[in-house]
């Protein structure tokens, strides 16, 4: 199992591109919400998502209703800037989804007052309006996958030519 990261209607593919990229690092599967700001077959896309994106396990949806369709009963967290709650005050589990809004926009706030209590933000600086959208997918990812334990992700800590010294 693993945590998912849906993208509702993302704008910029190069951002899509570079969290397909920390998507298939983690583990999780990347869901996109049409419509998109771009082409899936675009080269900036796969620039960015490097020789990752083949490997990826991507789904695209015709909106909203066609995701939660296909997910009945999941658990979805939403992250705004808006929320009261932070991304370290979530119940994490595997088999989660983690929804990020379009670049300009965010998700939409009849969404978020829907499901106030998976309503998680990433902390920030008073006054600032927001982090970029992959950089805000890698640290809501990598928190909540921490919370699991990073359950299913490899050992990793090899020197390419020396050992590290034993203990």
């Amino acid at each position: 199992m693993s945590i998912d990261l849906v993208l509702h209607e993302p704008e910029q593919p190069g951002n899509t591109g570079a969290i397909g990229r920390t998507c298939l690092c983690a583990g999780s599967g990347l869901h996109l919400i049409r419509p998109l700001g771009f082409s899936t077959d675009e080269k900036s896309v796969r620039r960015a998502g490097l020789d990752y994106w083949p490997r990826l396990r991507v789904r695209e949806y015709d909106g909203l209703d066609a995701f939660f369709g296909a997910h009945p009963g999941a658990r979805i967290w939403y992250l705004s800037t808006k929320a009261e709650r932070t991304i370290a005050e979530g119940d994490y589990r595997d088999g989660d989804f983690l929804m990020l809004g379009k670049e300009s926009a965010g998700l939409p706030e009849e969404l978020l007052v829907r499901h106030p209590d998976f309503c998680v933000r990433i902390p920030m600086a008073e006054g600032e309006r927001s982090l970029n959208l992959s950089n805000a997918a890698a640290i809501a990812l990598y928190e909540a996958l921490r919370h699991t334990g990073y359950a299913g992700l490899e050992k990793q800590g090899h020197l390419h030519r020396l050992s590290w010294p034993v203990p």
